[in-house]
């Protein structure tokens, strides 16, 4: 289907959507591999509250920054939903509530790093319990936000693939990037269902490549958008 007409708000929104995909980007690889990752040893409760409780207001800041990133996903699903609207609308308000589910997911991985620091910190209230059992649990609220997050990631992989077939089907960018976006997208469901039901999954595709392709697909969209904006023809 070829689109001979894009109106002004679908070209605002696509400058919307590439600076917003391209900033919520930034920000969550910086909070997440930047602030939060290095703070967590791994099957250590131990260790890793005592780095917690000695960087608490980096961990905070963390907190914040996902808070932030999740306000620039909802810009940014926005945007999209006023570009493609006019292709599908049914199918890109589909999308975009799928895409909402990503955003809850990531919403309830903060809550977990909030619960996980007050365990951490401690209180009158939790004076019965052992400082090694409050750190336990503590480690378990930080464990448990990566089962959020593949839930979110199953989600927002099933909108970008509904997305990607509607990029296809508007022709506003080229053919190749939306092929490309609709079997990374695929790809990405494809493999976070069989890592929810084989959870040693992992151990055949590794899970960076999961949802890796898929990233690609958004960064070299969001590239066209703000340096190409959507083709008329």
């Amino acid at each position: 289907m070829t689109i001979s007409t894009i109106n002004k708000s679908q070209h605002k929104a696509a400058t919307v959507a590439g600076y917003a995909f391209l900033i919520t980007f930034a920000i969550v690889a910086f909070v997440n591999f930047g602030i939060i990752d290095p703070l967590i040893v791994e099957n250590n409760a131990t260790e890793t509250a005592l780095n917690i409780l000695a960087n608490e207001q980096l961990f905070r800041i963390g907190i914040i920054g996902n808070l932030i990133y999740c306000t620039g996903l909802m810009v940014l699903f926005t945007a999209l939903y006023v570009i493609l609207k006019p292709i599908n609308k049914g199918l890109a308000l589909l999308g975009t509530f799928w895409r909402l589910v990503w955003v809850l997911m990531w919403l309830l991985m903060t809550l977990n790093r909030v619960d996980a620091l007050r365990l951490i910190i401690g209180g009158t209230y939790l004076e019965i319990f052992e400082a090694k059992h409050l750190q336990a649990l503590g480690s378990f609220y930080l464990a448990k936000g990566i089962d959020y997050y593949y839930v979110g990631l199953l989600f927002t992989g099933l909108a970008s693939t509904l997305y990607s077939y509607l990029w296809l089907k508007s022709d506003y960018i080229p053919k190749a990037i939306a092929v490309y976006g609709i079997i990374s997208s695929a790809f990405c469901v494809g493999c976070t269902f069989i890592f929810i039901i084989f959870p040693h999954f992992d151990q055949i595709v590794n899970l960076w490549w999961f949802d890796m392709p898929m990233v690609i697909f958004d960064l070299a969209l969001s590239i066209w958008l703000l340096f190409k904006g959507l083709r008329t023809r």
